[in-house]
């Protein structure tokens, strides 16, 4: 009978959606009256209160009683730490960017990534049961010999998240506004896998041949600092300096201010495994615009318009489209709503607690 099942997270930070979903996870397994902690590789700033450093963990002692819980985003020297213990474990895989994508901007991210694959390679002879937060993700888990699989979505509290708004900021954004013009939003790291050039290349033809006043707010830290460089680049190249924000990292009441004041959404990522933004994005009313790659359309669910190519033209004339008619953005928002009602926390939980009962019983 297993008594206590403990987390290991390669990188814990607040506002992180993995590790956001970590504490979730957490809370639900004490819940359940079993004991928890949570072991991190890395914290960064105030999320070292919210676990301890993995090299803490004792030594194997009640291993029978115990499960080890590991959340798989990337490469990690935990992967190892964990192929040597004795406890059953179950892994929370969140899916791991192609190297690829990395590769001709950061090469030793990428040599972390391709790490991060073979680990996920090898924990499956063990791992009594994957957890898969898409099915895109679950695919990637019986591809790599994982016998037993589910899928979870991310434990995400949208309430919670979406409930506090930076008042400052949300003044700002609308004084900006005030201007006319419409605002474009994406959430997510600048790096190489989500794109953000080609959404400056569609923002910039639908400033040509739409609306020369909307601006482009991209929102989020920087995973690649040569990508950010290129960012930066194109946007002086295409003469966008005074319609596109770079903001870098933002609180998650600063976040909910950029989701209050946009009029559109718009992600052309090559690979999510999940993409939170894009159902918060949802849940505070505004139309997702997206092109259909990895997670993205299972996490929208019918909800966004998917654009078949992530040309500039494609992309504007759909934002266009979006925008230009109030009855099918009102439609897309009652859509929206819906489809992020579906990833309340309770149901989440729910069957997140379902997946872990064949496994602790």
């Amino acid at each position: 009978m297993i008594e206590a099942v403990h987390q290991l997270v390669p990188s814990l930070a607040r506002h992180d959606a993995v590790s956001d979903h970590a504490l979730e996870v957490r809370r639900l397994l004490v819940s359940l009256g079993l004991a928890s902690e949570i072991w991190y590789e890395v914290a960064h700033g105030p999320a070292h209160a919210d676990g301890r450093p993995y090299q803490e963990f004792g030594a194997p002692t009640g291993a029978d009683r115990t499960l080890l819980l590991y959340q798989l985003s990337t490469g990690s020297r935990m992967a190892e730490f964990i192929l040597g213990r004795p406890e059953a474990r179950v892994v929370n895989y969140h899916n791991i960017t192609p190297d690829g994508l990395f590769a001709p901007w950061e090469p030793l991210v990428a040599e972390i990534l391709r790490g991060g694959r073979a680990q996920l390679r090898q924990l499956a002879p063990g791992t009594t049961l994957g957890i898969a937060d898409s099915s895109f993700n679950e695919r990637d888990l019986r591809a790599e010999g994982y016998a037993s699989t589910t899928v979870c979505p991310v434990l995400v509290d949208l309430e919670r998240r979406c409930g506090e708004t930076d008042e400052a900021t949300l003044a700002w954004l609308q004084e900006v506004r005030s201007a006319g013009g419409a605002d474009w939003l994406f959430v997510g790291r600048i790096a190489p896998q989500k794109r953000q050039h080609d959404v400056l290349k569609a923002f910039a033809a639908y400033v040509r041949q739409v609306d020369g006043r909307a601006r482009l707010h991209l929102v989020g830290g920087v995973s690649s600092d040569c990508y950010r460089t290129a960012i930066a680049r194109t946007v002086a190249a295409l003469g966008l300096r005074d319609a596109v924000r770079l903001t870098g990292p933002v609180s998650q009441a600063a976040l909910v201010a950029h989701y209050r004041s946009a009029d559109v959404f718009v992600c052309l990522s090559e690979h999510e495994g999940f993409c939170v933004p894009a159902l918060e994005a949802m849940h505070m009313g505004l139309p997702v615009v997206a092109f259909p790659a990895a997670a993205v359309p299972g996490t929208l669910g019918g909800a966004g318009l998917l654009v078949s190519s992530r040309s500039p033209l494609a992309v504007a004339t759909a934002v266009e489209r979006v925008l230009g008619d109030p009855a099918l953005r009102a439609a897309m928002v009652k859509r929206g709503h819906a489809r992020a009602r579906q990833f309340a926390l309770d149901r989440s939980r729910a069957r997140f607690a379902d997946a872990m009962a064949a496994v602790v019983a």
